[in-house]
């Protein structure tokens, strides 16, 4: 089946089924095939992809499932709506986007999901789609929909410390020692995964980050890392970093363990910390753990969009953000827009109105926020479960399906400011 420009469709066996796109803008068009479903079910979708000259599969290659009942109609979705947002408990099925997964060395791509049937669905019809990649090549191999269990919870204790570091000259080890009990009380509560604030080894310290700089490993990650390993869990650790004659603002990841996982270097600075010898970071990475995926960044970023995007894209469902200050409106924004959990640890006066040591879910609400100083915030979370938004459904699948592909440098010159006022 095709829509606008058609794409010529090529069956090559039941397991196989090829899309070719002319040489045109805009030509779309997808395979379709109906299966029969049971109410109240679990089952999975999966599908293995190989695309050729198409610039953006993520976004060209689609799979789409809708649900109907026996009278081939839209049917109630199994899943409530927030009702504080939405003033409802239950809406109609919207369709669902299975996700990418795992990709191969040749380019063959896993696409697939777990649902959860409506009750009153007979049917699922799924699309599998090539849109908008003219020249492009898509085969969709061995498509398949089973019957298979529920998700199970994957459920993970995210904690938040909030400290000030306050008291006049500190030490680097002061520092250090003022999380030990903070550390040592979120272990008890259960945390999995707890976040430090920024530059923890400069603040009360020094104004010179560049003096405080220390390279990874070091001292402060051999320290945090004892304490991850003791405690068998990941801890998330803002420092200066130096590499040669450069000075990073970083965000490290500890493993339970106690070895550095990985890190983040701040990619937008403000003008400040640019002052002060900061380089930019350039790279989004985002981390596998026990529980799931974790990326990171920090405090400025949440202020640029296109940091907490580029992260959620590449993976990540939990974005941990050591923070100086900054704005949650913000904060709350960049979990909606990326459909991720957020845990952010700041130096900022929990009475004023400004950012919060707080756990964030993925509808931008603060689940659990400090309230006094050295102290932590923990709370648990399931990673599993959806958030099913009215008129959108699971939003977090479709952001990859139809967020933009990318973003153009400025090609015009903005009008200069009058100088004489």
């Amino acid at each position: 089946m095709s829509t606008g420009v058609p794409v010529e469709g090529v069956r090559q066996d039941q397991n196989t089924l090829t899309l070719i796109s002319p040489q045109e803008e805009g030509a779309a068009g997808y395979w379709e095939k109906e299966f029969p479903v049971e109410g109240k079910s679990w089952v999975e979708f999966s599908v293995e992809r190989i695309a050729v000259g198409v610039s953006y599969p993520r976004r060209s290659c689609v799979v789409r499932i809708e649900w109907y009942g026996a009278n081939g109609k839209p049917v109630p979705s199994a899943e409530s709506v927030n009702p504080t947002y939405f003033g409802s408990a239950t809406t109609l099925a919207r369709p669902d986007f299975p996700r990418d997964h795992a990709s191969t060395s040749e380019g063959q791509v896993t696409v697939s999901d777990r649902y959860p049937v409506p009750p009153a669905a007979a049917t699922a019809v799924v699309q599998l789609h090539l849109r908008w990649a003219p020249g492009g090549i898509v085969k969709w191999e061995t498509p398949a929909l089973s019957v298979c269990d529920p998700l199970p919870e994957r459920n993970v204790v995210l904690a938040a410390v909030h400290a000030s570091l306050a008291g006049g000259k500190r030490s680097l080890q002061e520092n250090h020692e003022e999380f030990l009990p903070l550390i040592e009380e979120a272990a008890v509560q259960g945390a999995d995964l707890i976040v430090l604030p920024e530059l923890l080894n400069c603040k009360g310290v020094t104004h010179e980050y560049a003096g405080a700089a220390e390279t990874i490993p070091g001292n402060t990650t051999r320290f945090f890392g004892k304490l991850s390993r003791a405690h068998e869990l990941y801890l998330v650790v803002g420092m200066a970093e130096r590499e040669g004659k450069l000075v990073y603002n970083t965000a490290v990841l500890l493993g339970p363990e106690g070895s550095v996982i990985g890190k983040y270097r701040k990619v937008t600075l403000p003008r400040e910390e640019i002052a002060r010898g900061i380089s930019p970071g350039t790279e989004y990475p985002v981390f596998e753990t026990r529980f799931g995926r974790v990326g990171l960044m920090i405090c400025y970023d949440v202020f640029h969009p296109e940091v907490a995007r580029n992260l959620a894209m590449n993976g990540a469902e939990i974005i941990a953000m050591p923070i100086w200050g900054g704005n949650p409106a913000l904060a709350s924004a960049r979990c909606i827009e990326n459909g991720v959990h957020l845990v952010t640890s700041t130096y900022t006066d929990h009475d004023a109105d400004w950012m919060k040591s707080a756990i964030w879910n993925r509808e931008g609400e603060r689940l659990v926020t400090a309230e006094e100083w050295n102290s932590i915030v923990a709370t648990k979370v399931d990673l599993n479960q959806r958030t099913y938004w009215h008129g959108l459904g699971d939003f977090q699948a479709r952001i990859a399906r139809e967020a933009p592909v990318r973003i153009l440098e400025p090609v015009f010159d903005l009008p200069k400011q009058d100088e004489e006022r």
